[in-house]
């Protein structure tokens, strides 16, 4: 398996990461399955906020693995602070894992539910320096994770983003995307899971506190049937739909789950 090729197909996905990506096979690995009887409530928890500036989204891209959307993270423009971090954190960018079919997509699993999909919106710690300082340390990246779930409504805050798909087709196509405020994606509760983690895709660092919302958030069948119409190739290759780009979960080894809620 090449280095540049980690992907989420039988030859060089999941199970096969840690060939090339030791860290893998690490011990504060996500995504996680969090089970409820497990999580300790912690009353001195406090809750996150997040103020973003619209003005810095930036661009919008298909790498072949998931869609993203880009924001200017040269100076503390959008950023959150709270709950279980010190200091502000950064908005860098957020993107979306997602399955073939509504019934599975999500990384992270509630008590044996899979949601559709997994919006990550990832932050660094400006104290680090930049970027790559900040994957370097414990306390380098804070991720807000939410719960996509299907039901009859569609989700009007999605729908920006969603549009932008045709744009960006296939892998490797990039548009611009201005003036976007992310925390229109939040749920209405701030309640949340927290624990110490990884990214959920290689070289897999484990530098992330993350914070996932309890409260998914609802899409229609049409919204994430356009997810799924991304393709994992180029422009001149046969169309592979992009779907199932999720981790499955991994083994939580002694971490403890803290919980702002009861």
């Amino acid at each position: 398996m090449a280095q540049s090729v980690w992907g989420y197909d039988s030859d060089n996905g999941p199970e096969r990461w840690h060939e090339n990506y030791p860290l893998a096979k690490g011990d504060k690995q996500s995504p996680i399955e969090i089970n409820s009887k497990d999580v300790q409530h912690d009353s001195s928890l406090s809750s996150w906020h997040a103020s973003y500036d619209p003005g810095a989204a930036k661009t919008i891209l298909n790498n072949g693995r998931t869609c993203r959307v880009v924001f200017d993270d040269t100076f503390d423009r959008s950023v959150l602070r709270g709950g279980p971090l010190t200091g502000a954190y950064r908005l860098r960018q957020l993107h979306l894992h997602w399955g073939s079919s509504d019934l599975h997509g999500s990384e992270h699993i509630i008590d044996g539910v899979k949601y559709a999909a997994e919006l990550h919106m990832v932050h660094w710690n400006p104290k680090h320096g930049n970027f790559a300082g900040a994957l370097k340390q414990p306390d380098g990246v804070a991720v807000v994770g939410i719960f996509l779930k299907v039901g009859k409504t569609p989700k009007p805050e999605m729908k920006r983003i969603l549009e932008e798909i045709e744009n960006i087709k296939t892998k490797g196509k990039e548009a611009p995307f201005q003036h976007f405020d992310p925390s229109i994606l939040f749920p209405k509760s701030r309640d949340y899971w927290t624990y110490h983690g990884s990214f959920t895709t290689p070289p897999c660092e484990e530098c992330i506190t993350w914070i996932l919302l309890r409260e998914p958030i609802e899409v229609s069948s049409d919204q994430m049937a356009k997810l799924r119409s991304l393709s994992k190739n180029g422009e001149n290759e046969p169309l592979s739909p992009l779907v199932d780009n999720w981790r499955p979960p991994q083994p939580l080894k002694g971490r403890i789950v803290r919980a702002s809620f009861k």
